[in-house]
């Protein structure tokens, strides 16, 4: 099966297999070694054959920010295989465009456009009452948003936690049955290796009385989506539909030029291509033996731990304070 997806060296024997665990012991618990090009295609060595190699033909596919950069890298790998991939974005002409040029690359004419706003959770709610599918195999929560200055969603919310918290938090629940009438649902978190820099806190999650920093608004809210993940994934026990959150490591984007063009211009040729940095998503969304496994922090295909420094680890009532946030807030959209 052909794709814009990364396809990975074969696999090498016993001597090579033994030499890349030792390598990543060395190099998986530092960034540099890691999150980059060069972590990708080490890892990559690792991968299973014909994980990917899946026909996704009647299965239907929702990413949100689907329309650029791993999100599209995504979208394309689906609807390669088959899928009937929904591209949820909130600028129409660009979702619209990308869906064109989607048809085209993978010769896939079920790519579709919907128009959502996720930090709007009225918008959220329209989409689900005028979505036209009665089931939902896969839904990837991929849009992300980092501005310099405060902003806040058309419900008054700060538009990063609106975007990466709360407006998925409330699609998951409203798409819920849709997922539940799948066989395999898998619901995906596309989270970021900075949320290891923060802990889990509710004090002023929507910045209004600290000094706004957007990258910590950043990795506060993909921390968020970490311990959401796994929240969702306790309470879907015994149901058809799984929750998993995972990060690409650094990727070469037109968002990450944008908003981190220092990063950019410093780390430009160590960056990721958009398909390496989509890897694990469509892993996640596609591989048969990943059916039933829920609850997991990936990267690169394999179960990472969720704390590296210390302090960063949340209490089980203080991410149980975060689902009654989430609640709370959603329900009164």
């Amino acid at each position: 099966m052909t794709g814009p997806d990364f396809t990975p060296p074969n696999r090498r024997g016993r001597l090579g297999a033994a030499r890349d665990r030792v390598v990543g012991a060395v190099m998986d618990p530092t960034v540099a070694g890691s999150f980059g090009r060069g972590g990708f295609r080490r890892h990559a060595r690792g991968f299973v054959p014909g994980d990917l190699d899946v026909d996704l033909t009647g299965r239907v596919a929702l990413v949100t920010g689907g329309h650029s950069g791993i999100g599209r890298a995504a979208a394309a790998a689906l609807a390669c295989r088959g899928a009937e991939v929904r591209l949820l974005g909130r600028n129409p002409a660009r979702v619209e465009a990308a869906v064109e040029a989607l048809r085209q690359e993978t010769g896939n004419p079920n790519v579709r456009a919907e128009h959502l706003d996720v930090s709007d959770l009225d918008a959220i709610r329209d989409l689900a009452g005028r979505l036209d599918t009665p089931r939902i195999d896969i839904l990837v929560h991929n849009a992300g948003v980092l501005p310099d200055v405060r902003q806040e969603s058309p419900q008054g919310h700060e538009t990063t936690l609106a975007t990466h918290v709360l407006g998925p938090f409330l699609l998951t629940r409203l798409m819920l049955p849709r997922l539940q009438a799948a066989p395999d649902g898998r619901v995906i978190w596309v989270s970021s290796g900075g949320m290891y820099s923060r802990r889990l806190s509710l004090a002023d999650p929507e910045w209004r009385t600290r000094p706004y920093d957007g990258v910590a608004a950043y990795a506060e809210t993909k921390r968020m989506q970490v311990v959401l993940s796994r929240l969702w994934a306790g309470r879907l026990r015994g149901t058809t539909v799984t929750s998993n959150a995972m990060h690409p490591g650094w990727v070469d984007t037109g968002a990450v030029k944008t908003s981190l063009p220092r990063f950019h211009r410093v780390m430009g040729p160590f960056l990721r291509e958009a398909a390496e940095g989509a890897d694990t998503i469509v892993w996640l969304a596609t591989a048969n033996r990943l059916k039933g496994v829920a609850g997991h922090f990936w990267f690169d295909r394999e179960a990472r731990r969720e704390y590296w420094l210390p302090g960063t680890r949340e209490t089980p009532e203080e991410a149980e304070a975060l689902w009654s946030f989430c609640e709370r807030l959603t329900e009164s959209a």
